[in-house]
Formats: C-alpha cells, sequence, structure tokens
C-alpha cells in the first residue's frame, strides 16, 4: 500500500487534529476511550516505534542537519506532526518528494532529541544538556509541538536561576512565549543587582538588554544600571544611544553623574546638564522612579517588612490575622485636624502599586472622610485620592494609576461621632485586576449597593435591617421582605460604602397584587445637596423599574414615594446600583431620562 493510501485517514477533513500540531489518536471509525480498555501497551509501542529509528529499514527520508544523516520515517513523522504531514503530502507550498532534506541552522542534537519525542512520545529534561533543552523549545515552536513546548516552557520555569536566565530570556523573547518571558522577568526583577553584575547579563542580545532596563520593575540602583550597560557595550563592541536612552539620568546622584558619568562619555555635556536640572525642578515624587513588583499580593505587611511609623496604637494595622476590633482596641487612630501628618505606613522598598483597602472601623452608624497620599522620602508628599468631601463606612477599595511609593499615609479629615480617624486595615498591593476609575472615583460593573459591599440603609423601615440590599428578590409578602416608608414622610435612603461613579439603578416594588406606586429618586454626596435622577410622580408604576440617568458620583440614593393606589406607604422588595439584568425579570429601560426638579 502507498504511503499516500495509507495517510488517506490523515488527509481526511475529518481527522481529528489536535490544536497544538500533533495528530490526534485515532482508529479508522473512533478515538479510542482508554478508561475501557482491556489491554494498555503503550510502554511496548513507544518503545517499538522509538527502535525504528535505531536502524534504517523502510525509512524513506534523511534529513541532513549540521552534518548528520537522520533516518526517518515520512508516515510516521505526518502521523504525529501537522508540520511534516503538510510537508510530505501537500498543503505547504514547500511540500517535497525528496529523498534527503537539508535542515540548516538546526542543531543536530536537538533535532534528534526531537525525533526521538515524535516516535516515542517520551523525553526526560533532567538528563539533556541545558542548552539542548532550549534548542528542543525553538524546534517544537517552529513545528507547533506546542503540548512538547509547554511542557518545556513548564520545566524552564522551575530551573531558572542566576546562571541560565539570560539565555533562557532571550529565546523566550524571540520565539515569543509570553508566559516564559514574565518567569524570568519575575525572576530577573527580584534578583536584578545580582543579575546586573552576572556573565549572563554581558551575553544578552541588545533587544533583551533594552526591554530588560526599559521596565520600570527592574529595580535596581540606577547608577549601577549604568555599569552594566557600559561593561555591556564593552564586551559586545557596541555603541547604542537607543540603549542609553534607557538609563534614567536622573535618578542618579549629582556627584556620580559628574563624576562617573561625565567621565564616560557616553552622554552629552546637555544630556547630563537635563538630568542634573530636571532633579532640582521636578519633586521627587515625579522623578522617574523604578519599583519593586508583586502582583496581587499586599505588601503592606510585617512578613514584608513593612512598618507603622505614626499614628496611635499602630501594632495592629498591618496584622492579617487580626483578632476582631472594638471600640478600645484593633485599630491605628489619629486626631483629625490636630494631628495632620496622619497614619504613615512605610514599605520595605520603593514599590509599584495601584490598589489600596481600608477597613474603617464600622460598629456604629458612623461615617468617616480621608485622604491617601504618597511619597519617595517622607518628607514631600503627593495625592493619590481625596475623598475629603465624601462620606464614607466600613471597607474602601481605591484603585488608581500605577505608582512607586515607599510610604503612604492616611489621613482622616471628618469623623460623624467625635474627632478621631480609627482605621481598622491597610492594604496596598499591585492588582492584575483594577475597576475602570473615573476622577478617582471607581466605575463599578457589579451592584454595589449590597450588604457585600458595605451599602446600609439608613432610613425607612422593615422587620430585618438592609433586607432592601440583602440580594432577594423572591422571599416577600403581606408583612416582611420589603422596606417603606409613609407617603408624605420621610423616604427610604442608602448609603454606599464610598463614592462610586453610577449611571444605573434597578428596584422591585412591592407588587403581590395589582396596585401602583409614583416616586422619584435623588442622588447625593453628602445628604446635603441632593440631585434628582428619576422622577416618576406622574406616571404610575409598578413591579421591576429600571432607572438610567447620565453617570456621576454617587455616595447616597434617597427614594422618595408620593403615591400608592392601595395605602398610604411605599414599598420596596429590592434596590440595586448599577442595575444589573437577571432572569428574573425584563424591564424596559427607557430611551430618554425624564427629571424633574423636586424639593429637598
Amino acid at each position: 500500500m502507498s504511503d499516500v493510501k495509507q495517510l488517506r485517514g490523515i488527509n481526511s477533513c475529518s481527522s481529528p487534529l489536535s490544536v497544538d500540531g500533533e495528530i490526534a489518536a485515532t482508529t479508522s471509525s473512533r478515538s479510542i476511550d482508554l478508561s475501557f480498555v482491556d489491554v494498555d501497551h503503550l510502554t511496548l509501542l513507544s518503545s517499538q516505534l522509538g527502535n525504528l529509528l535505531k536502524g534504517s529499514d523502510n525509512t524513506d527520508v534523511t534529513f541532513i542537519v549540521e552534518g548528520d544523516h537522520c533516518e526517518a520515517h515520512r508516515i510516521i513523522l505526518a502521523a504525529r506532526c501537522e508540520y511534516f504531514r503538510a510537508l510530505f503530502y501537500g498543503g505547504m507550498k514547500e511540500a517535497t518528494n525528496r529523498d534527503k532534506i537539508d535542515l540548516p541552522e538546526t542543531p543536530s542534537s536537538a533535532f534528534k532529541y526531537l525525533l526521538t519525542y515524535i516516535y516515542t512520545g517520551l523525553m526526560s529534561f533532567r538528563e539533556i544538556e541545558e542548552r539542548d533543552v532550549l534548542d528542543i523549545l525553538i524546534l517544537a515552536n517552529r513545528y507547533s509541538l506546542l503540548s512538547l513546548e509547554s511542557a518545556i516552557t513548564g520545566y524552564l520555569k522551575d530551573i531558572i536561576s542566576e546562571s541560565n536566565v539570560a539565555e533562557i530570556y532571550d529565546v523566550a523573547t524571540v520565539i515569543d512565549i509570553s508566559d516564559l518571558v514574565t518567569a524570568c522577568n519575575v525572576y530577573i526583577d527580584h534578583h536584578a543587582t545580582d543579575f546586573l553584575n552576572s556573565d549572563g547579563f554581558a551575553r544578552l542580545s541588545k533587544e533583551s538588554v533594552k526591554q530588560i532596563i526599559s521596565r520600570q520593575s527592574f529595580e535596581a540602583p540606577e547608577i549601577d544600571i549604568f555599569h552594566a550597560l557600559k561593561r555591556w557595550m564593552s564586551e559586545n563592541e557596541e555603541e547604542s544611544s537607543e540603549l542609553c536612552g534607557c538609563v534614567r539620568l536622573p535618578l542618579i546622584d549629582s556627584g556620580a553623574l559628574l563624576n562617573q558619568v561625565r567621565s564616560s562619555k557616553i552622554y552629552s555635556a546637555d544630556e547630563i546638564l537635563d538630568a542634573v536640572t530636571m532633579k532640582h525642578e521636578l519633586s521627587i515624587n515625579h522623578l522617574p522612579h523604578r519599583g519593586f513588583l508583586l502582583e496581587n499580593e499586599n505588601i503592606a505587611q510585617s512578613c514584608h517588612n513593612a512598618v507603622v511609623l505614626s499614628g496611635g496604637m499602630r501594632e495592629a494595622l498591618l496584622d492579617v490575622g487580626k483578632p476582631p476590633y472594638d471600640s478600645e482596641k484593633g485599630y491605628t487612630m489619629h486626631k483629625i485636624k490636630e494631628d495632620d501628618q496622619g497614619i504613615i505606613i512605610q514599605l520595605q522598598r520603593p514599590s509599584i502599586i495601584n490598589t489600596i483597602k481600608l477597613l474603617l472601623w464600622d460598629l456604629d452608624s458612623r461615617s468617616y472622610s480621608y485622604k491617601i497620599e504618597y511619597s519617595m522620602n517622607n518628607k514631600e508628599w503627593a495625592c493619590i485620592v481625596d475623598y475629603s468631601r465624601y462620606f464614607c463606612r466600613s471597607f474602601q477599595l481605591i484603585h488608581f494609576d500605577p505608582i512607586v511609593a515607599k510610604y503612604v499615609r492616611v489621613v482622616g479629615t471628618y469623623n460623624s461621632q467625635n474627632n478621631c480617624f480609627h482605621l481598622v486595615s491597610f492594604q496596598c498591593m499591585y492588582s492584575t485586576t483594577c475597576l475602570p476609575v473615573k476622577d478617582g472615583i471607581i466605575v463599578p460593573s457589579e451592584n454595589v449597593a449590597s450588604i457585600k459591599k458595605q451599602a446600609v440603609v439608613i432610613e425607612g423601615v422593615s422587620r430585618n435591617r438592609n433586607v432592601l440590599i440583602d440580594g432577594s428578590t423572591k422571599n416577600y409578602d403581606l408583612e416582611s421582605g420589603y422596606t417603606c416608608h409613609q407617603i408624605g414622610s420621610g423616604s427610604i435612603t442608602i448609603q454606599l460604602a464610598q463614592p462610586y461613579h453610577i449611571n444605573s439603578m434597578r428596584m422591585l416594588l412591592w407588587d403581590c397584587d395589582d396596585r401602583s406606586y409614583c416616586y422619584y429618586i435623588q442622588v447625593s454626596l453628602d445628604r446635603n445637596e441632593w440631585d434628582t435622577v428619576w422622577d416618576r410622580r406622574e406616571e404610575p408604576s409598578s413591579s421591576w423599574q429600571t432607572i438610567a440617568f447620565p453617570e456621576q458620583p454617587v455616595s447616597f440614593i434617597k427614594i422618595t414615594g408620593t403615591k400608592n393606589t392601595s395605602n398610604e406607604a411605599f414599598h420596596v422588595v429590592h434596590f440595586e446600583c448599577p442595575a444589573i439584568e437577571d432572569a428574573n425579570c425584563d424591564p424596559l429601560v427607557p430611551e430618554s431620562v425624564p427629571v424633574k426638579e423636586a424639593e429637598g
């Protein structure tokens, strides 16, 4: 039988191919379900196929690799690898019937290991030289053997060290294996100074050097980066203004700039002068600092050597497994206005952060206002977020553009109960899952008017506190499951934990009979000035209501009923913002937003 006929199943459009370029195992009509087999001779099969490589029986193709002749079987290569199937039997413009194929720029030892893997499905990385493993990775990438590529990538991640990280990084960059590049970056970032002084740094390609020293998270002293780059250019006999531009000259001490950098003749006098000028004209917080990066982990912990420098009762603030807090203990505090220094946290090293989480003391109904600032020297401070004019409570989540900070301070500006600011816990980190932010205020994608998000109902009558925002939309009747107020007196008011940019709401009016209601909705940041965003005082409404209005910052929502066709009370079963549609209802979102001015 000819090879083409033997490959009829492989060439058929219905033949299953694995997504990584290796041909999926098949029988003539169906896949093999190994969970029900009575005979398992896969090891024997692998061994017998591997033996075919040791002789020249029935081989029909020879690869010439670095002068070596590697004999193989087209049918086996094509059955195991989509690349070779296309090469030998069509589908690729390079398809060939030649008996000998020259493979230039292909390492012989790596190619032989690859052939063994194709025949047997086996490879032991620890029995192979690291340089050969990298060459096999390049070949696996070239021939789209993604299962093998993934296995080698996982192995290399586990063995990254100072002696091999440069070579692994170069290869991963060239063949664009992003997760391996990331693993190398993490190792390099955590050993930045040692890496600069290693032999591997001098062996890096120009492109790799540029990528590494350009990263903000490559947190080594800038003068060390300069000297390492100078050594790289000397050993590689290459001058590069492109690489020199990656050194952040304003971060180098003025003395070193004038005595070491200037004398190297690498930079012009104007470049040195510009760096000195920038050092003196810009605040230290606005210089292009580098910072340590640890993704998705709170670095304001004792285990990361963070410390609290100011504030009363400091010992509990950074404890992760802290005991319950009460009115006497479990928080750090400072006197509002009397102590403008606030609560200062020093991180172990300059670090890249974009998220801060706070827990304000919340064992009663009080609200706080505050601002958060950062510094590189504990003298000059820059603002991260200013919530001085907003009412906040309980847990706070703050997202912002990444910054490099060594010190962070929280300054309380208001407490609705007394003259102290009480902070139960503090966390800061670099998060890879930040929500969008406008003017320092989060634009939420989930319901923030919920108990889970620490919202509270501060006005309204119900049998169970906060039943309005407990998420239940079905468990209500004549006696319970809703919040209400007397029409003509009061309202239902919800306080969010912090300000959010909101442009929609949704609520369920009590609907166990055919009654209808009239109402309007207002929002505020301080409970003094209210903006009417929805007015249904002239339109009878029932059951589910979806409210849409121009996006704006909101801390308080007030729902005021003006009519009930059955009695003198206004009843709301469920409330949320922003509106989260689900299968419980199919409300009509209005095309226009009717708004009337309302009193109060």
